[in-house]
């Protein structure tokens, strides 16, 4: 099986990116990453899907959509952003059989479920994101929590973004989520989609900005992941221990993640590869990197 994807090989139907279930293996998940040019909207036919709705960078997006029995369509203004590591932005959800258009500049992240479940359209607004600090020292990074069960209601989809600082470590320690045991650990696939600049707030001088993405075996199912990750690039991790990410030095990392899975439960639980959970009780003696969060100007 191919889990790695660089930029322009999932281009389909006019987006940038496609990820669903035409990749073998793959089930529960999508993504779709969008350059919007003016007069040429982009659109989603209605299908079983949840979505999430955001500018990777744009001076603003407006979505059209029109729900399941609604005869009338609905228009959303969403705020943009310059950069994926500048800021935070506006998050528009939308339930399964709705009809999208979306226009404006720049270009949008789409992450997608497979639901069932019908559940009511909601933004978030930038101001309105969750943003903290996870990890200590070189595993500090950066989460935009605008997607997760406690934040959003929805019907499986769980999204959230990373930011990763040059030289740091994030994912750390290697964890899975691909067995469900009840409030131990879910059964998720888990979509990267990878954003990289040279480093902010130095003189480096990088000219292939890249990080690291890793996946090995959690059982008896094979995988083996160790591989540079740029701008476009795409992981799908649907089984096994994940992790470190991390951001080449000389480089700063973003991801965008989409999960979903066939639990009876939206849960986001995950379990530690034991030889590696000290690291956690190491963070207790150290301070978080200061150069996070990154939407606070240091």
């Amino acid at each position: 099986m191919k889990w790695v994807f660089r930029a322009g090989d999932l281009a389909k139907s006019g987006w940038d990116v496609v990820v669903d279930d035409s990749i073998a293996g793959w089930k529960h998940t999508g993504l779709r990453i969008g350059s919007l040019t003016a007069g040429s909207p982009l659109t989603i036919a209605a299908d079983g899907k949840e979505r999430v709705i955001f500018a990777l960078e744009s001076t603003g997006l407006t979505v059209t959509y029109r729900l399941a029995g609604q005869a009338e369509s609905q228009e959303v203004q969403l705020a943009g952003r310059s950069s994926v590591f500048e800021s935070t932005t506006d998050h528009l959800y939308l339930p399964i059989e709705t009809e999208i258009s979306i226009s404006g500049d720049g270009r949008v992240a789409v992450g997608e479920a497979l639901a069932t479940e019908f559940k009511a359209v909601s933004v978030i607004k930038a101001a309105e994101v969750e943003v903290f600090v996870r990890g200590a020292g070189r595993e500090s990074r950066q989460v935009n929590n605008f997607g997760v069960p406690d934040v959003l209601v929805a019907s499986r989809l769980i999204v959230c973004e990373v930011i990763v600082p040059s030289g740091n470590w994030s994912g750390i320690p290697p964890h899975k989520h691909d067995t469900y045991i009840e409030g131990v650990e879910s059964n998720l696939e888990e979509i990267y989609y990878f954003e990289a600049q040279a480093a902010r707030g130095s003189n480096a001088l990088t000219a292939d900005p890249s990080g690291l993405l890793n996946v090995y075996a959690s059982d008896d199912r094979p995988i083996e992941v160790t591989t540079l990750v740029r701008s476009g690039d795409v992981g799908l991790v649907p089984y096994g221990w994940h992790g470190p990410v991390a951001a080449t030095p000389g480089s700063d990392l973003y991801f965008f993640n989409v999960m979903a899975g066939p639990d009876p439960d939206r849960s986001w639980n995950v379990t530690d590869d034991p030889n590696y959970a000290w690291i956690r009780e190491s963070w207790h003696h150290q301070d978080a990197d200061p150069r996070l969060p990154f939407n606070e100007r240091k």
